[in-house]
Order: C-alpha cells, then sequence, then structure tokens
C-alpha cells in the first residue's frame, strides 16, 4: 500500500503544478474580464489554493506516507483525504455538464482520464482507513 500512496503523492504533485497553466490555458486574462473584480480575484485566489492544498496532500503522502498507514491519526487523515477525493469523483459526474466532453475526443479523454484519477486516489485513502 506504501507504494501506492507514493505513486498517488508524486500524482497529487503533478496536478498541482498543472495548476500554473491554468490562466494561459483556459485564456482567463480575457475570460475573466467579465467578472467583477471580487469574482475575478476569488476565482485567482481560490485556485492557487486548490493548488497548494493538493500540492500539500502530495508532499504528505510522499514523506509520510508510513504514518498515513500505520497510525490511527494517519487512517482518520486518509479517511477524510478519500472522503475529499470521492466527492471530487461525484462531482464529475454530477456537477460539471456532459456538455463540456460528450463528443469531443480531447476533453471525453480527459474526463475519462481524471475519473479514473479520482477513482484511484480515492480507493488507495478509504483502503488504507477500512483495511488497515
Amino acid at each position: 500500500m506504501q507504494i501506492h500512496l507514493l505513486i498517488v503523492g508524486a500524482l497529487l504533485v503533478a496536478l498541482a503544478l498543472i495548476h500554473i497553466i491554468f490562466p494561459r490555458y483556459f485564456n482567463w486574462e480575457s475570460e475573466l474580464k467579465l467578472l467583477n473584480l471580487i469574482n475575478r480575484q476569488m476565482m485567482l485566489v481560490h485556485t492557487f489554493f486548490i493548488a497548494l492544498t493538493v500540492f500539500l496532500m502530495g508532499l504528505l503522502c510522499l514523506t509520510s506516507s508510513n504514518e498515513l498507514i500505520q497510525t490511527a491519526l494517519g487512517r482518520k487523515i486518509s479517511l477524510g483525504l478519500g472522503l475529499f477525493w470521492i466527492t471530487r469523483f461525484f462531482i464529475q459526474f454530477f456537477v460539471y455538464s456532459k456538455d463540456l466532453w460528450k463528443g469531443k475526443l480531447f476533453e471525453t479523454t480527459v474526463h475519462a482520464m481524471f475519473s479514473l484519477l479520482w477513482a484511484y486516489f480515492s480507493l488507495v485513502f478509504l483502503f488504507i482507513f477500512f483495511k488497515y
């Protein structure tokens, strides 16, 4: 299970770093101009804190995988992380519109890949809580 936490940790760090390209990729300079100042700044600040949180989750997995598995506190943290990622998994299907990806090869591929990623994260963390 420790190897899975190391894989999850590396994937989470990579996911956090991908947030760096969001403003350019999603053309936020022009897209966010339509928003008022508070909404524009909230979008940027929240994206930063999501990236920071995901990065710190990754570091936790990379530096404390044994503690996440072997200690009561670690298993409770794993439960919280598992619930976080399973919630993200359900949001993928029940909050985001299918119109964003359905019938579009690249977007469908990304949707499927991230759905599998959220499921993998969920399963690893929940497995730690329920099986150790």
